[in-house]
């Protein structure tokens, strides 16, 4: 088993789809380690808001193979790739750390994952693993949250899970 550490984000129908990933990933990997949920702009396009979120599991499965897995998650989700890669999605499930393991691979697998420079990513990953060293640097997550000086997303829950959708 290795330690898994996630992002996800959706900024269509985001309470709806964050929440029903994050039932699938327990359904599969058992116990998840969730942030609280951060609302951020939409990074390289303009678009509805985001909700980011950060999870941790215990993998099975080797990297490769675990990013195939959340793929399956995110077009289970209505994902859609035939549309610009910087686009509104209702799901978008990223591995951003993978124990110590440095590696790229097929289906935009990158570990550690460049997006972890973003607030959107750093943040909610600092909230739930703040002793996690990232490898390249060695610096842990709660170091390199302090020294970003990025500006944090309106947190909309304290953990656990996304906001429940208007009643």
């Amino acid at each position: 088993m290795q330690r898994a550490w996630l992002s996800l984000g959706s900024n269509l129908e985001p309470e709806r789809h964050l929440r029903a990933a994050l039932a699938e990933l327990r359904a599969r990997f058992g116990e998840v380690r969730v942030s609280p949920a951060y609302r951020f702009s939409a990074v390289g396009f303009d678009g509805p808001d985001f909700v980011n979120l950060a999870a941790g599991i215990d993998s099975d499965l080797d990297p490769l193979s675990l990013n195939d897995w959340l793929h399956a998650l995110e077009d289970r989700h209505g994902r859609r790739r035939d549309v610009p890669r910087f686009s509104s999605r209702t799901l978008d499930v990223d591995i951003v750390l993978f124990g110590d393991l440095v590696l790229s691979g097929p289906g935009h697998l990158e570990i550690p994952r460049k997006e972890l420079a973003h607030a959107f990513v750093l943040q909610p990953l600092a909230d739930i693993a703040p002793d996690v060293r990232e490898p390249h640097s060695g610096r842990t997550l709660r170091e390199l949250w302090l020294a970003s000086g990025l500006a944090g997303g309106e947190p909309i829950t304290d953990g656990g899970s996304p906001p429940s959708p208007p009643a």
